[in-house]
């Protein structure tokens, strides 16, 4: 994941990288939502949990 993203879907168990991912990226602090769509973890292709923006 090496270019900004606007949001981040991801499970329970990425949620801390994710979060790690954005704040470097984005250079900026992120919101945690919890998902609401069914999109798959950007980092396991399990059901997300959180939405990251």
């Amino acid at each position: 994941m090496k270019e900004k993203h606007e949001k981040i879907y991801t499970c329970m168990e990425h949620v801390e990288q994710a979060i790690d991912d954005y704040v470097n990226y984005n250079e900026a602090a992120p919101q945690l939502n919890k998902a609401d769509e069914e999109e798959k973890c950007a980092y396991c292709q399990k059901t997300s949990e959180y939405l990251i923006k």
